[in-house]
């Protein structure tokens, strides 16, 4: 490993940093149906800028993978169908974004995003669900997903009002399916190398650990207070790049 890390040039110091955000990612995503990408695009971004979006992204996909088993029966293509239609045309946007904007702009693009992701769970505004508001959602899931990997808040805004399994389980579907097109996109662009998944290789431990330790005891804890500590980390990091 250490050869590998001295290739892309990233510290072990950096590495375990980064490590233990994933960790704590996937930990709070197991349990609450999302968070991995919000706390770890701004915490990634002061660590290692390279690792974003594409490890975020292989990680959100790996995460959703291992939470739709266990919500499979509770996924409707009819809550997702429309959103993943609005997800084309804003992952093109995206795109465009990613390559044209430079790094100072998106760093504080991304820090917008994650304060957004931050309001809406704790508002839970009142939207009506319907073609045109899935569909809306959907373009904003696409360019927030692309940019930061951040593709959950505009379809949580949606989906609260849901019983809890229900939306964890239509979530992980939704990451599924637009992880893979976010991928093919951040591919045709020429975003993804091949050093993002031998990196890739050596985080996705603390991924597993993150997820398994969330399935041993998250039903235990209080999931408002895990909530809110994370909310208020993400809002810390945020406010960090925007500055």
């Amino acid at each position: 490993m250490d050869s590998l890390l001295a290739w892309v040039n990233m510290p072990m110091s950096a590495w375990l940093a980064c490590s233990g955000v994933l960790l704590l990612g996937a930990f709070v995503q197991r349990a609450t149906g999302f968070g991995l990408a919000v706390i770890g695009a701004p915490l990634l971004l002061m660590l290692e800028p390279r690792l974003v979006p594409v490890i975020l992204v292989l990680f959100g996909f790996t995460v959703s993978l291992m939470m739709v088993r266990h919500y499979w029966h509770e996924v409707r293509l009819d809550s997702i169908g429309m959103a993943l239609v609005g997800r084309l045309p804003g992952n093109a946007l995206g795109i465009w974004l990613l390559l044209a904007a430079p790094m100072f702009v998106l760093e504080k693009l991304i820090a917008v995003i994650v304060l957004f992701a931050v309001l809406v769970t704790l508002c839970r505004f009142q939207l009506p669900v319907n073609r045109i508001t899935l569909f809306c959602a959907g373009i904003l899931s696409g360019i927030f997903g692309t940019v930061a990997a951040i593709g959950g808040p505009p379809i949580v805004l949606l989906m609260h009002g849901l019983p809890a399994d229900r939306m964890r389980g239509n979530l992980a579907a939704f990451f599924i399916l637009t992880s893979m097109l976010t991928l093919i996109t951040l591919a045709l662009a020429d975003q993804i190398q091949l050093w993002h998944f031998q990196v890739a290789i050596t985080f996705l431990p603390a991924v597993l650990i993150g997820n398994a330790l969330a399935d041993a005891v998250a039903h235990r804890m209080d999931r408002r207070l895990l909530q809110g500590a994370s909310l208020a980390l993400c809002t810390f990091a945020a406010l960090g790049l925007l500055w």
